[in-house]
């Protein structure tokens, strides 16, 4: 099984045990997170794009998976990749770096999915 379906099936499966909690408070917070990145003043995929530095300076990486699959979707270049990459090593510093590694590899594994 790919990383990317591994990732997408736990995923999903967990995301639908939580919200049949029907628990108000967490109902309303997944639902603010799909909001935010809603096309707005700013474009849904430059919204994904900040999604992931601040989730690789942040060090989660079922976040940068997430927003790794949602750049892909949205059709983001190696180029940008790269940049994206870039920003967040700068910000987070060298601590990102393993981040960064796993991020190059799901995004390769991403390209090989299609």
């Amino acid at each position: 099984m790919s990383l990317v379906t591994e990732f997408n099936e736990y995923r999903s499966k967990m995301n639908d045990k939580i919200l049949s909690s029907d628990n108000k408070v967490i109902k309303r917070i997944f639902n603010l997170d799909t909001n935010t990145y809603a096309e707005g003043a700013l474009s849904e995929k430059t919204k994904e794009m900040m999604g992931l530095s601040c989730s690789m300076v942040l060090r989660c990486d079922d976040c940068i998976k997430y927003h790794l699959g949602k750049c892909f979707e949205l059709g983001v270049t190696d180029a940008e990749m790269q940049e994206i990459f870039s920003v967040a090593t700068l910000i987070g510093g060298t601590i990102v770096i393993p981040h960064l590694r796993r991020a190059v590899e799901y995004w390769e594994e991403l390209q090989s999915v299609e």
